[in-house]
């Protein structure tokens, strides 16, 4: 790994010492820089969950990623930096069940204090969670806690005034590779969510900028504004502006709007 672009790719230059805060600093600025992304689903291309293929992916090209991508490259640069690093399985909750394990990579962080550490999950926290706590956390844009269920931690967020849960999970470490049956499961099956609709999405200073197939959805603090792209070339232009996403002529953005492709 070249780390001195890993680090020019997030924008930053904090402290390099294994500590709580550089954790802190790094979790944040990846979620403001490597936007959480499936766009490659809808182009056709596979996603291979190997360190250089990852890295030559998000760095090189400057593209972002679902959770097997973003935690996964994640992970390998909190090692280079020094922290121990863990790689964690959550089951998604869609409703009141859990879904299927391998569903979700997540970062164990083990310092003086354990830490949640989750930069592929979209919406969700800037800054690690304490692991050993059911403290709410109050973050811009949310509210989380980590709650205790058996031997395993629930990941909730607070709408309004209700507890939603988000993903529960063991703390039982994984290898990568152990991720990939049900990463590919995630590109091809019909029943996945990332494959109902193309999304590119990026935390921002006040808020949160979105592409959803052909809508642009811009929150700043409570305020939400939606706008539906006219045409491929809009969106070519918002995927470059806000994320820093630049496709050659050739690739068909229309099947990333979720238009009619079914002809060459």
């Amino acid at each position: 790994m070249n780390v001195e672009a890993y680090l020019d790719r997030i924008g930053y230059k904090g402290s390099r010492e294994p500590t709580a805060e550089s954790l802190k600093q790094l979790h944040r600025a990846h979620m403001l820089a490597a936007p959480f992304e499936n766009l490659d689903i809808f182009l056709s291309r596979p996603i291979i969950l190997s360190l250089p293929s990852l890295y030559d992916k998000i760095i090189r090209h400057r593209r972002g990623g679902f959770c097997y991508e973003l935690n996964g490259l994640f992970g390998w640069l909190l090692d280079q930096f020094g922290f121990t690093v863990r790689l964690l399985s959550a089951r998604v909750f869609s409703g009141a069940q859990p879904g299927f394990e391998f569903d979700h990579l997540l970062l164990l962080v083990e310092l003086e204090d354990r830490w949640i550490a989750d930069v592929g999950f979209g919406d969700s926290f800037l800054e690690p969670l304490r692991l050993d706590t059911e403290a709410e956390n109050l973050q811009f844009g949310g509210s989380y806690r980590l709650i205790e269920s058996g031997s395993e931690r629930i990941l909730q967020r607070r709408q309004h005034s209700v507890w939603n849960s988000q993903y529960i999970f063991s703390l039982t470490p994984h290898h990568l590779e152990e991720f990939s049956a049900m990463c590919q499961h995630q590109q091809i099956s019909p029943e996945s969510t990332f494959t109902q609709k193309s999304l590119c999405t990026l935390a921002t200073g006040n808020g949160r900028i979105t592409l959803s197939n052909s809508r642009l959805i811009i929150r700043v603090g409570e305020q939400r504004q939606e706008q539906l792209l006219a045409d491929g070339q809009a969106y070519r232009t918002l995927l470059k502006s806000h994320f820093g996403i630049e496709f050659g002529e050739g690739v068909r953005v229309d099947r990333l709007m979720n238009l009619d492709s079914s002809s060459e």
